[in-house]
């Protein structure tokens, strides 16, 4: 009878905390699409102004406060407040209306204000992703709080340090994961998202890391549990997420596949570790994968497609087979044959890290830090940089990563 009750109090205990859970995700994202929304209904706002044509110079000045760079303001202090505070300025490239790669600008800006829990970097180099793409469009706005900037990892060096910060101090050679803020001489971000730059990597490269390492160990290692021995996929192997995970997935003993769209990047793949390398124009990879597992299928797949190969990313898992999707280049909505999952026990989950909360950011670095920083440090993992711009060059440098050519990581460098 006693161990009935106990089952039963771990049972209630259980359904508390994914109660718990559920809650916090709701409000995570009930957050995302209030700032969605509210980013649509200014935009509406600016549209019939235009058509009335009575926008004075007294709305744009308040226009201007509840938007910066054409997305919304970090909920800082205003320009003038600052201005009056003796507010330092730096250079950041910044979005003058959403819309194409000409749209970026480099201005003049206010320094990034330092929380008590924050370290000002002053930028080395920050790394593009797609994700700078989807928020030039307009499509993909900063969490509420953030830097209005693109960039979502950088290096450098510290300048100051937050009055609640003790691990670092000025000085510190790091990199840093960031909810925006990069494309700037300067950067303001929780002193949790910080990792020391790793030894034997120049500091530029080091900002190539930050982004990548944290979505690979998140996904493939924490979440969906890769263990040594096990077949790994990972789609787009030739980006910078699919190079850094071809890595660390043949560090922890995987066998690897990969898909790609040209020789040249199959190659490419190929040298760094890529076991199985896959030319997606012109081969079937469910095919491929059938065909060289003996028609057992992987155990793991990495996504950035999404909607076109789902389907396809179903029938090339293995039993108890688990699917992670992280971005939607081909498409976000798609059916599913849930025979297809129950019968093969599938697993299917995504996620991103830019709306994940401070804390929770702040635990998958530390994992990275434990985990994959010794396998940088002795030179098993490396950094892959196609191309390095001048911040100034922000447009051409989103050109390039826009046209796919690119192998690995493009930087900017202040």
């Amino acid at each position: 009878m006693e161990e009935v009750l106990e089952r039963q109090k771990r049972e209630r205990r259980t359904r508390m905390r994914r109660r718990a859970a559920s809650k916090r995700a709701q409000r995570e994202l009930d957050e995302q699409l209030g700032v969605a929304v509210a980013l649509l209904e200014e935009e509406n706002q600016s549209r019939r102004g235009s058509r009335e044509g009575r926008a004075s110079n007294v709305d744009r000045h308040r226009h201007s406060r509840g938007i910066v760079c054409g997305v919304p303001s970090s909920g800082r202090s205003s320009p003038r407040e600052r201005k009056r505070k003796g507010a330092t300025s730096m250079k950041a490239v910044v979005i003058t209306t959403p819309g194409g790669p000409e749209v970026l600008q480099l201005h003049e800006v206010e320094d990034p204000e330092l929380k008590d829990n924050e370290v000002l970097i002053k930028v080395e180099a920050t790394a593009l992703n797609r994700a700078d793409i989807l928020q030039r469009k307009g499509m993909y706005p900063p969490p509420p709080g953030s830097s209005p900037y693109l960039g979502l990892e950088c290096s450098g060096t510290i300048e100051a340090v937050g009055k609640q910060v003790s691990r670092w101090q000025v000085g510190d050679k790091v990199c840093a994961l960031l909810s925006g803020g990069g494309y700037a001489e300067k950067v303001a971000v929780p002193a949790g998202q910080v990792l020391l730059a790793p030894p034997g990597v120049s500091l530029q490269d080091a900002a190539s890391f930050p982004e990548v390492s944290c979505t690979v160990w998140s996904t493939v290692f924490m979440m969906s549990r890769l263990s040594a021995g096990e077949t790994f996929l990972v789609h787009g192997g030739s980006s910078g997420i699919g190079t850094f995970a071809i890595q660390m997935a043949k560090y922890w003993g995987a066998k690897v596949f990969v898909t790609a769209g040209s020789e040249e990047k199959l190659a490419f793949c190929k040298n760094l570790g890529a076991d199985v390398c896959i030319n997606y124009k012109t081969e079937d990879f469910v095919a491929r994968v059938k065909e060289e597992t003996g028609g057992k299928g992987v155990d793991v797949i990495l996504d950035i497609i999404g909607a076109e190969y789902f389907r396809r990313n179903l029938d090339s898992l293995s039993f108890d087979g688990r699917l992670f999707v992280i971005g939607t280049m081909g498409g976000a909505v798609t059916e599913i044959d849930l025979r297809v999952v129950l019968s093969k026990r599938l697993t299917i989950q995504a996620a991103g890290l830019r709306y994940r909360s401070p804390e929770n950011k702040a635990a998958i670095v530390r994992e990275v830090e434990n985990n994959v920083w010794p396998a940088i440090v002795a030179g098993k993992v490396k950094p892959v940089v196609y191309k390095y711009f001048p911040l100034s060059e922000a447009a051409e440098a989103h050109l390039l990563m826009e046209s796919s050519k690119h192998i690995g990581k493009i930087l900017l460098l202040p």
